[in-house]
């Protein structure tokens, strides 16, 4: 077995990209994909996620055809307990190696790249300078507020969708206070779960709280807020989170905090900032949402080729977390 990969990192999250050596994903949407790798190819998933070769918080993708003429490229992203349906800094890393490496043309300005993502088509515009991807900034799908003021863990949070589930709710973000964030964030999402159902109203495999973003107030004009995502079994999302910060857009429109136009700087627990806005409104299901932008940068880290001894008791992969 030899798996090529590349890797790059949004806001200092990792992206690993696995460019050759996988065998095609079957089937005729993201979904149907998805649900292929989740069967049948999930052993190169813990292979490239999972240490040695990776670490608890490490997350990747499979790239994949789109679902139709109408967008560039699809993808499957995965992480250490499975696989998302969104993945914000993910999809600004994506389009960033799909223009670095020429599997997309790259012309200076702006470059319009459509994604198939799990939770729907995302439209992106990447910024090139001197040959240079300097920004990408992706329109997400509709994002809505799910539910307000719910018990969980001896807090109350608030819940809504930027392309998953997220719980939201006002706590000190330091580094020092990370392990104590990591183990409430997986109390919160396990009673939110035993006690509530989250489903997206028109497809039901976008369900389940995905995330738990904790937050806090950085200055109000301009808006600015430092979080920390805690998301799948105890990962640690260190950029400000793309999928999240649609959802906390969607809390702050809703809030009335954030006009309509004006960006919130999305800073994180390592200090690297997205900025995001509300530029429209949707509907989902006669549900009242959002149209969001976000916008990142990404950085090439790593390319690799990864391995399996038949021998090695630990090579196909293992987690202390």
């Amino acid at each position: 077995m030899r798996i090529e990969a590349v890797d790059y990192h949004t806001g200092g999250e990792p992206f690993r990209i696995l460019t050759g050596g996988v065998p095609p994903l079957t089937g005729r949407t993201i979904l149907e994909r998805r649900r292929f790798a989740l069967a049948e190819l999930d052993a190169i998933r813990r292979l490239v996620i999972f240490e040695p070769r990776g670490h608890a918080d490490m997350y990747g993708c499979h790239v994949v055809p789109p679902n139709d003429e109408g967008a560039d490229l699809g993808v499957v992203f995965f992480h250490n307990a499975g696989y998302s349906t969104a993945c914000g800094h993910g999809t600004i890393a994506l389009v960033t190696w799909a223009l670095d490496d020429g599997v997309l043309p790259r012309r200076e300005g702006e470059n319009r790249v459509v994604v198939d993502v799990p939770s729907g088509r995302i439209e992106t515009v990447a910024t090139v300078e001197e040959g240079r991807v300097v920004s990408v900034r992706f329109r997400n799908v509709p994002s809505f507020v799910e539910a307000r003021g719910l018990e969980a863990a001896g807090r109350t949070v608030d819940v809504a969708f930027g392309g998953a589930f997220y719980a939201t709710l006002r706590e000190r973000v330091e580094p020092g206070e990370l392990a104590r964030l990591i183990e409430l964030g997986r109390a919160i999402k396990r009673e939110l779960e035993a006690a509530h159902t989250f489903t997206h109203p028109l497809e039901p495999e976008l369900r389940d709280v995905y995330g738990v973003i904790f937050w806090q107030e950085e200055s109000d004009r301009p808006l600015c807020q430092r979080n920390v995502t805690v998301f799948a079994d105890g990962e640690v999302d260190r950029s400000p989170c793309g999928s999240g910060t649609s959802a906390r857009l969607a809390l702050l429109d809703a809030e009335g905090r954030l006009p309509r136009g004006e960006a919130l700087r999305h800073v994180s627990i390592v200090g690297s900032e997205f900025g995001g806005k509300v530029v429209g409104d949707a509907d989902v299901a006669g549900r009242a949402a959002v149209i969001t932008e976000v916008e990142g940068t990404a950085y090439r880290s790593a390319a690799s080729t990864f391995t399996l001894d038949p021998n090695d008791p630990l090579g196909e992969g293992f987690l202390l977390r």
